[in-house]
């Protein structure tokens, strides 16, 4: 989609919408049960950009910051979609007329269901809507079960077909938890959408950090005048650099904790763990130039999954970008500072990290940056990718992502452990 010209609003929303889909994952049909056997869906998108309408002459529906969670949503069939309309719908007055003037943000950045799905349906809005039924999972059921009876684990006997040896086994799923897509499009937009069924067995009407702003996700853009002498090589102070093209997007998901009993143990981390394009290495630029005064406009996206309590005390989303905007810290750096091992997620448990599953969780990013010269234009631009990074302090997450080799071929990234599968 976004080779052919996509928005990564769209990207990002298609990727996040065929996830809803699958019984596999937290998420849409596959969501887990509340204590109460119902289910309660949310989702979000968070939207920023290198550009500004008045510099950008091609699609750019992300150019306008904002953001929006869906809560408590029980019978559309894509949560994110939901999200994705009320980003881009148009604001109306008290009388319900649209505001003159004004395209794009209901002006709300936060809605309830049953009051937002009632409101898609009134004003018809591009949705599915689906019954109860339908997002019932005999998986999911089976871990509600579980879980209202106390063990978090399921038994089942087998036996040689006499009935004299019997042996209990524990049953091993694969279900995955939320799920989140970063992307970065051609015209410098970048965007981060999520979407989760919430905690099996929360209680009705909790809210977790999927759908509130700068805890499990958030997407930030912001300027910086600086003074550089135009000698130096793309990626260094003196470079004039903007985004490219091609485009990038990363997924991930958290790995199940079934994964702990099973004898895995995290791998130390030795430096922050990264998985971005390679870059193309410009030619340097010829010497002698004063320095001048340029503009580095500077963008992140970024998207958490696992235990979201802990991510709502820490705010952690808001706190990785402040981290990349207010010091000299990487997204990477960023990152792993918070839901790395030893991380400020980590911390956030104290003594009951390990024992209630506290703390733990994994995040996702992409950021990117643009570099004006002082009179106004890039006349001298260098080429930089966006880079997509991720950490995390479980078992392992689930990723995947598009990685370009040396000769320029793009090829499909995914993994779950730090290290490569043997």
């Amino acid at each position: 989609m976004l080779n052919n010209g996509a928005s990564a609003l769209d990207a990002a929303v298609h990727a996040v919408s065929r996830m809803e889909d699958d019984e596999l994952f937290n998420c849409g049909r596959g969501s887990v049960f509340t204590r109460a056997g119902t289910i309660e869906m949310e989702a979000s998108i968070m939207v920023a950009s290198l550009t500004t309408d008045s510099d950008s002459s091609s699609k750019n529906d992300s150019a306008m910051k904002c953001g929006v969670g869906v809560m408590m949503i029980k019978n559309v069939r894509n949560p994110i979609k939901l999200a994705r309309e009320v980003i881009l719908r148009t604001p109306y007055d008290e009388s319900g007329n649209p505001i003159p003037g004004i395209e794009g943000g209901s002006m709300h950045s936060q809605l309830s269901g049953p009051y937002v799905e009632e409101l898609a349906k009134k004003q018809n809005w591009d949705l599915q809507f689906m019954p109860d039924e339908w997002f019932w999972t005999k998986r999911r059921w089976d871990e509600h079960r579980r879980g209202l009876g106390g063990t978090g684990q399921e038994f089942f006997s087998s036996g040689d077909g006499d009935g004299d040896k019997k042996e209990e086994e524990e049953a091993v799923s694969m279900s995955q938890g939320t799920v989140g897509c970063v992307c970065l499009d051609q015209w410098g937009n970048l965007v981060t959408a999520t979407s989760t069924g919430g905690m099996t067995n929360k209680w009705p009407g909790r809210i977790g950090d999927t759908p509130t702003l700068g805890t499990g996700f958030w997407a930030e853009d912001w300027e910086t005048n600086e003074k550089q002498s135009q000698t130096g090589n793309a990626g260094q102070e003196g470079s004039v650099v903007s985004f490219v093209s091609d485009v990038r997007s990363l997924l991930g998901d958290c790995l199940p904790r079934v994964f702990r009993s099973s004898g895995y143990t995290p791998l130390p981390v030795e430096q922050s763990q990264i998985a971005y394009p390679s870059e193309k290495q410009p030619q340097s630029q010829s010497q002698g130039y004063p320095p001048t005064s340029s503009t580095r406009r500077r963008a992140a996206a970024v998207s958490g999954t696992g235990n979201g309590d802990s991510f709502l005390r820490t705010a952690a989303a808001r706190t990785v970008c402040a981290m990349l905007r207010f010091s000299s810290s990487s997204l990477a750096e960023a990152i792993s500072a918070v839901a790395g091992p030893g991380g400020e997620l980590q911390r956030s448990a104290g003594q009951r990290w390990g024992k209630t599953g506290e703390g733990e969780g994994g995040m996702i990013g992409i950021e990117a940056e643009l570099v004006i010269g002082g009179n106004g234009s890039a006349t001298e631009q260098k080429e930089r990718r966006g880079k997509a990074v991720f950490d995390f302090n479980c078992s392992g997450m689930w990723r995947a992502w598009m990685e370009e080799d040396t000769n320029g071929m793009e090829h499909e990234r995914v993994m779950v452990f730090r290290e490569e599968y043997q």
